[in-house]
């Protein structure tokens, strides 16, 4: 009876390798647990965690009451079923960020099966015809718990995991130790990180050999790929973005890449959840800024308040760059957004000449983005005149108020991680352009205690600024409908969808003969609501 147990449990490995995959992609998109993000994850969605089809299960206690044969035809059946209704669900899934097969998940998956057969090895190894239904039960709740079991060989890999990254980080020393002539650049802020990268990027280029972090590669892991992997002796600067969800987090990758020059974006309330406070984030931020040597150089935005009152704890010279605030090193003036870019006159300290400066990117915080590379690329010997240059080059940043083309809609995409300045900055935007408005939203995510508060307040701008709005997700989005109807937004013009696919089409429906549709933010898939 023990050989047909064990044949009965193979049908069932398909299954296990799907909802670990799934399992698996919201480990990897809550960053493997770091900070107790995948258990928060689990208890904030208990419906799809433990409301499943899978909690029938409990169906093979009947096994009590029938024959071993009958019993193993239902679990062979059950998790046939299973599987099929499971692969028809995921197949229909939306996936903005589909599960990436790296080394680590796939060490994972060989845990997560190591698991199963240690379960299966015990139950050879005690098996008894009579318990039959009892190791079937054991099993199928090994399977309902498929997210736990995931959490447990994330805890078991933890030590390889970090035996891989120590060998890794050597190696990134090692090189960074040998190119002796090559600068490192560090670039936070609660929001503009990617952007203010790829632009500095591109103005340094215009002279120098610079390199950047690619993509959001902005944790330890992220910098030492980079190190690795793409860094060259030809390169004078390394670009390096530095993300962080709790303080000291920048300290640690300050203490990686050790950055001369550091530029400080903005301080706002992304993270909130992670970081605990409006003080733990001013303070985290700076992290980079205090990190500089004696000769290195800081930028700071003049007109963020919580960067002006900040006590700096160290001499590193510091440039301040605005638009509001008079008193700054690099101001940008007459500033003007239209359908095809942005233009503005930049102004140096104790220079009298306003320089005008053109970029094809949109919006008031890609200036502030485009000041910061100014002024660092002006310290580090590049002249006015291939700023310039080098300003009108920059590319569009993806997902960052990229303006591309849906048929004959006209897309104003800043679908990346939205936030209160940011989006405010963005449907500023969306405000000066011509024809028909259209905002596509689900809203804004880990702003802690005051989500819904700036979700709601998120709404009453949206009113003032578009013709139709497309809600993504009934729930997350309540806030911000009740936004709009505490302006008097036309409720037969507000539509709510939980699968944002559905926007493309409804876009097209509601499009006029000239029209203008933000993306702002494009939650990932933990919080899909279809």
């Amino acid at each position: 009876m023990l050989i047909k147990f064990l044949v009965s449990l193979l049908p069932l490995t398909i299954y296990i390798f799907l909802k670990s995959r799934k399992s698996l992609h919201m480990l990897q998109q809550n960053w493997y647990n770091d900070g107790n993000r995948y258990v928060n994850w689990i208890f904030e969605n208990k419906k799809q965690v433990f409301y499943n089809f899978d909690l029938l299960f409990i169906i093979f206690i009947c096994g009590i009451f029938t024959s071993e044969i009958t019993i193993m035809t239902i679990f062979i059946v059950f998790y046939m079923i299973s599987a099929f209704i499971f692969l028809k669900k995921i197949k229909g899934d939306q996936n903005k960020k589909p599960l990436s097969y790296t080394k680590r998940v796939k060490r994972l998956l060989v845990t997560d099966y190591l698991i199963h057969i240690a379960v299966i090895l015990i139950i050879s190894l005690i098996f008894q015809n009579s318990m039959i239904p009892w190791y079937y039960l054991i099993i199928g709740l090994m399977i309902y718990l498929n997210y736990f079991v995931i959490l447990l060989a994330n805890t078991i890999n933890k030590p390889i995991e970090k035996a891989i990254n120590n060998s890794f980080k050597k190696k990134a020393l090692k090189k960074l130790n040998s190119m002796n002539n090559m600068k490192v650049i560090g670039i936070t802020g609660s929001y503009g990180k990617t952007s203010s990268k790829n632009i500095l990027n591109d103005i340094l280029n215009v002279k120098y050999n610079s390199f950047p972090t690619p993509k959001n590669f902005n944790t330890p892991l992220g910098l030492i790929i980079t190190i690795n992997n793409y860094l060259d002796k030809f390169n004078d600067y390394f670009v390096a973005e530095m993300g962080a969800f709790k303080k000291g987090e920048i300290q640690e990758l300050c203490d990686l890449v050790h950055p001369t020059y550091g530029i400080l974006t903005k301080i706002g309330t992304a993270h909130m959840d992670s970081f605990g406070s409006q003080k733990n984030i001013q303070e985290g931020k700076f992290e980079l800024i205090e990190s500089l040597p004696k000769d290195g150089i800081g930028i700071l935005n003049g007109d963020d308040e919580l960067q002006m009152s900040y006590k700096l704890k160290n001499k590193c010279k510091i440039v301040k760059i605005g638009i509001d605030n008079k008193d700054v090193d690099v101001r940008a003036t007459n500033i003007k957004v239209s359908n095809t870019g942005t233009t503005f006159d930049c102004i140096f300290k104790g220079d009298k000449t306003k320089y005008k400066f053109e970029t094809k990117l949109l919006g008031k915080a890609n200036v502030y983005n485009i000041l910061a590379g100014v002024a660092l690329g002006h310290e580090l010997g590049i002249q006015i005149d291939q700023l310039i240059i080098g300003v009108k080059k920059v590319n569009s940043v993806e997902h960052r108020l990229e303006l591309k083309k849906y048929g004959n809609i006209n897309i104003i995409d800043d679908a990346y991680n939205s936030n209160p300045i940011g989006s405010k900055m963005a449907l500023d935007v969306l405000k000066m352009m011509p024809g028909k408005k259209i905002v596509v939203t689900p809203g804004m995510i880990e702003m802690g205690s005051e989500q819904d508060k700036i979700n709601e307040t998120f709404g009453e701008q949206i009113a003032t600024s578009c013709d139709e709005v497309i809600l993504v997700g009934e729930k997350q989005t309540k806030p911000i409908y009740q936004g709009l109807k505490n302006k008097k937004f036309n409720e037969k013009n507000i539509h709510i969808i939980n699968d944002v696919k559905l926007a493309f089409p409804l876009m097209q429906k509601l499009q006029d003969k000239e029209t203008y549709v933000l993306l702002e933010n494009d939650l990932p898939d933990i919080f899909n609501e279809k």
